[in-house]
């Protein structure tokens, strides 16, 4: 079975949030071994220089490679990703599983986004959308499409 590891850095507290990433997560029980790991995100002050925010990004980068487990294929979601239609994310889903990368590691960042070395250690660049949304509601959205992606594969019903 397929292990699928979701690093998201910062904490949801909003009870709606939580609620709706168990219930996909429950979902995809069936599916595969599914791993959720929340990271602290780095303090900053109230007006951060870009220098301030580089480092906490690094920081944060440091604390996602030490749960990457090892040889996993590393799925970064930043806005300068690759957009994906739900079909070819069924298809990523497929071929991580084919090509026997036995664990697919998508890491979702912080308010800042993600470090630049962390991106550029991504097997794919992975975007949502050009809109932004919350980084607890693009937990909520990923583990939707992870779950709308095996159900593609399968051939069931909840893709329309």
């Amino acid at each position: 079975m397929q292990r699928i590891v979701v690093i998201c850095v910062g904490r949801m507290k909003e009870r709606f949030y939580i609620d709706a990433a168990a219930e996909y997560a429950k979902r995809l029980n069936r599916y595969c071994r599914l791993e959720l790991v929340e990271l602290p995100e780095q303090r900053l002050p109230d007006n951060p220089s870009a220098a301030e925010i580089g480092r906490a990004l690094a920081r944060e980068a440091d604390a996602v490679r030490a749960k990457l487990p090892p040889s996993a294929a590393l799925v970064a979601l930043c806005v300068e990703g690759r957009l994906r239609s739900s079909e070819e994310m069924a298809q990523l889903l497929g071929t991580a599983a084919v090509g026997g990368d036995k664990c697919l590691a998508f890491v979702i960042g912080g308010s800042f986004g993600l470090d630049e070395g962390l991106k550029a250690e991504a097997w794919v660049r992975l975007s949502m959308s050009p809109m932004t949304f919350p980084h607890h509601l693009a937990r909520v959205m990923l583990l939707e499409q992870i779950y709308r992606g095996f159900q593609i594969n399968e051939g069931g019903k909840y893709h329309k």
